[in-house]
């Protein structure tokens, strides 16, 4: 079975397409220039609808992660490592976490963002070891 596309909207389609040309991009406030993910059409901060897309670095460390076992989640390779990442901006993101032995991550491992192309072209951000700076 291939993996599920997220699904979109007219909030999030700013994302899955700095995504596709291999950007991390989040939202920034037009007014206080608070940053936010998840994608939302109001500033949690100060209320303002303006917006503008903001590109990440996609480094960050891992806050939490979760292996899920059983049953196999259709679409994933065993083993999957979901992974809740802070970024350097302070943002936390959902992603996988790839190229690592399940008993080798660790909270607080530094990571980068890649981008990985599934099926039907669909690319989906995806974390990684960080190399060494």
């Amino acid at each position: 079975m291939s993996r599920l596309e997220p699904s979109m909207s007219p909030d999030t389609a700013f994302f899955w397409e700095g995504a596709a040309h291999g950007r991390l991009l989040v939202q920034r406030c037009g007014e206080c220039e608070a940053l936010r993910h998840p994608p939302r059409p109001m500033c949690p901060a100060c209320h303002s609808l303006s917006w503008d897309p903001y590109e990440a670095t996609g480094r960050g460390e891992v806050y939490s992660f979760v292996m899920p076992r059983h049953p196999r989640y259709p679409g994933f390779d065993d083993p999957h490592i979901a992974v809740l990442v802070e970024l350097d901006e302070g943002l936390r993101l959902v992603s996988n976490l790839c190229e690592v032995e399940p008993d080798d991550v660790t909270i607080g491992m530094p990571v980068e963002v890649f981008f990985a192309t599934f099926d039907g072209g669909m690319v989906l951000p995806q974390f990684r070891p960080a190399a060494p700076a």
